[in-house]
């Protein structure tokens, strides 16, 4: 019996770690980087705002904006005037990855007694319609959120990675000079907020539950088998696991990297930034040997195409885009995969965050492509860096990069310099 109550212990002790406690943010940045370079081996890299377009397109569509000529760009009809199956939410790429983030935050909030339904204050609510719209516009600008557009961009050895990141600096900083002046000056509608909490039993359930619709999705995508379409479709087991595993991760180390952007200048600390900074570091090295064409290795082909989110925002797109997601992502209070696991706890303003987001990205992204907006170079130049640099020279950059980032924010950790004065 001794022996028993001993296992049983080491049970408790394993679940606590794994689905209670607090993950670091060093942990949880090297987990969603391998995570990362996982699903990129897989299929494709992983991104946010791709869900959130497909969601706004359906939107857009059910009240009949997306129709006709429009149906036709956004991708709605083929040739013969025929929904798109890969359209759907449920065979979409994106929206796949999309639901598996907001599955597997669920997931977690659940097993570790996080989720509630959280009601914010009623002046947020109006901060969350602002927040999804300049999101929306400035990921289309920037060719993606702070994921595609700069983690998973740098990650993927894309030059406008580094142009988005240098207008998320500013952004953020404008959003938090903004947060401040809201704090002084605005009373209104600071009230009506309360928790709708659930019993940790319950909960428990729930999560119990979640693992089974996962595994049951799963098994269902995989049980395809037959022409092209339904072998894409058996793809996607290993994506919605995937992309469930990451969503996972950052709940359960809460790890948003707008939050790495944010507290460098507000509070000082600068465990976020260091995180995000390393996690970026990991992926650029799994990207560079996943594009990068061994001679023995498939006929020399790399495994993943070399221009995958290499987008032709390295320029004034993908810094603007970059300060308007910024501004955007501080008013929301999360980032667009903060956005998403932040859906999958139960946080209500989010909730409305997504569908502003996704509707102002919706159509914005179809005005850039009615008139070839990003394909003109209007917005910055395609600049895949190992094309200019060599991926040797490439990888030194990204790891000088990545270096710089962890000792300022460090060295401001301690000496405060660059904290903005409330």
């Amino acid at each position: 019996m001794e022996d028993i109550k001993i296992f049983w212990d080491k049970i408790k002790k394993l679940y606590k770690a794994l689905c209670q406690d607090e993950w670091s943010a060093t942990t949880t940045g090297i987990v969603v980087a391998l995570l990362t370079i996982l699903i990129m081996a897989w299929w494709r890299p992983w991104g946010a705002v791709g869900a959130i377009r497909n969601w706004g397109d359906w939107m857009l569509h059910g009240v009949g904006i997306f129709s006709g000529d429009l149906a036709e760009l956004t991708g709605f009809v083929d040739e013969d005037g025929d929904f798109l199956l890969k359209k759907s939410i449920w065979y979409n790429t994106g929206s796949v990855i999309g639901l598996g983030l907001i599955g597997g935050a669920f997931i977690s909030a659940c097993l570790g007694g996080q989720f509630a339904f959280r009601f914010p204050p009623v002046r947020e609510y109006v901060k969350a319609m602002i927040a999804g719209v300049l999101m929306g516009i400035g990921a289309a600008l920037a060719g993606g959120c702070n994921v595609g557009g700069m983690y998973n961009a740098i990650g993927n050895l894309a030059a406008n990675g580094f142009a988005m990141w240098v207008g998320l600096i500013p952004g953020a900083l404008f959003g938090l000079w903004l947060l401040y002046k809201e704090m002084e000056h605005i009373s209104w509608g600071g009230g009506g907020s309360f928790t709708l909490n659930i019993p940790y039993p319950v909960q428990f359930i729930f999560g119990v539950g979640g693992i089974g619709v996962l595994i049951w999705g799963a098994a269902k995508y995989a049980g395809y088998e037959g022409d092209d379409f339904e072998e894409y479709i058996a793809s996607l087991s290993g994506l919605v696991l995937i992309a469930t595993g990451i969503g996972y991760a950052m709940q359960r180390g809460r790890w948003c990297m707008i939050q790495g952007f944010r507290e460098p200048h507000m509070t000082g600390d600068s465990t976020m930034a260091r995180s995000v900074a390393l996690s970026i570091l990991i992926v650029a090295i799994g990207a560079a040997v996943l594009k990068y064409g061994v001679p023995a290795r498939l006929d020399g082909e790399a495994v993943l195409l070399p221009m995958n989110y290499v987008r032709g925002t390295f320029g004034w797109g993908g810094v603007v885009g970059g300060f308007i997601f910024g501004v955007g992502a501080m008013m929301a209070g999360g980032c667009g995969s903060g956005t998403l696991w932040r859906v999958g706890e139960g946080q209500i303003k989010l909730w409305l965050v997504v569908p502003f987001f996704g509707i102002s990205n919706s159509l914005v992204v179809a005005l850039f492509k009615n008139f070839d907006v990003e394909a003109n170079g209007w917005l910055g130049k395609y600049v895949y860096m190992p094309d200019v640099f060599g991926y040797g020279y490439t990888l030194g950059i990204i790891v000088l990069f990545a270096a710089l980032w962890y000792l300022i924010v460090s060295w401001n950790e301690d000496s405060n310099k660059l904290l903005l004065p409330m």
